[in-house]
């Protein structure tokens, strides 16, 4: 079966030559609707609409190129990732912001007694350092001053007791290398020459 000639020319070369640029043509389009879709998906959150998208992207490249001026800016993770940050910033500015007097709302700071508004009192103050002290703390942490009337949570470890002098020294004895004493040989008395008495020296007068 002779070759398809395109264009009506019989020449085998031009002819492989235009079989790869359709199979080209055809890889770029189904890559398109793949690329589409996959974008889609991180972009939309309505599955109805990633389908219209990729629906719209059969259409030979027009589809895709309609796609990409109409996609959202921001992928879906990115969105999510901002919503999470204005969502600390808030936070942090609700604990800068949050000191309001709990009965009439009034503007106050982490150090007042009692609200300048409702004259209510807010604090206890430290029976030693007279510092304010918050309403969960069970001691003072300026001056180690237990709260009164309210119950430790928590107990405090007990530290080791420091030993004894008799202990120490004990322990000192036998970390000591032991000395080896040389034993004291008894006086014993000088043994007698033979042959009856001492002879003892003579006197000149």
């Amino acid at each position: 079966m002779p070759p398809l000639a395109y264009f009506g020319v019989e020449s085998s070369g031009l002819n492989l030559v235009i079989d790869l640029l359709i199979l080209f043509v055809v890889v770029v389009y189904l890559s398109l609707i793949y690329w589409t879709y996959a974008d889609a998906r991180r972009r939309i959150v309505d599955p109805m609409l990633v389908g219209c998208a990729t629906a719209a992207s059969i259409f030979p490249f027009v589809g895709t190129i309609v796609y990409m001026i109409l996609r959202p800016p921001e992928y879906l993770e990115d969105v999510h990732e901002r919503e999470l940050e204005m969502q600390a910033a808030e936070a942090r500015l609700h604990e800068l912001d949050h000191a309001l007097c709990p009965h009439c709302d009034y503007r106050i700071e982490r150090d007042f007694v009692r609200c300048p508004s409702c004259l209510r009192k807010l604090k206890e103050r430290c029976v030693s350092c007279s510092r304010p002290l918050d309403q969960a703390w069970t001691i003072c942490p300026y001056c180690e001053a237990d709260v009164p009337g309210v119950a430790p949570t928590r107990t405090r470890r007990s530290r080791p007791a420091a030993p004894a002098e008799d202990e120490l020294t004990q322990i000192d004895l036998e970390a000591q290398p032991e000395q080896t004493v040389a034993p004291v040989a008894a006086s014993e008395p000088a043994p007698r020459p033979r042959g009856g008495r001492s002879r003892r020296p003579r006197t000149t007068s």
